[in-house]
């Protein structure tokens, strides 16, 4: 489940930009043409590097919200 987050700062809830470094594994297939068409893609590892609030531009006053 993807983690919600929330601005101190602002009070915003809904708009984050975040930057995050995916390690992952797909099946890439090339068309003779060589256009390319990537199947099966798996997460395999996911770190969150930076979140910053849309609203105000604060990374410093974002926290993930507890469910």
């Amino acid at each position: 489940m993807p983690t919600r987050y929330r601005c101190t700062a602002c009070g915003n809830v809904t708009r984050f930009d975040v930057t995050a470094t995916r390690t992952t594994t797909a099946f890439h297939h090339y068309t003779v043409g060589g256009e390319l068409s990537v199947e099966e893609e798996q997460v395999l590892g996911e770190t969150v590097d930076d979140v910053r609030c849309r609203w105000c531009g604060h990374g410093r006053a974002v926290e993930p919200v507890e469910e």
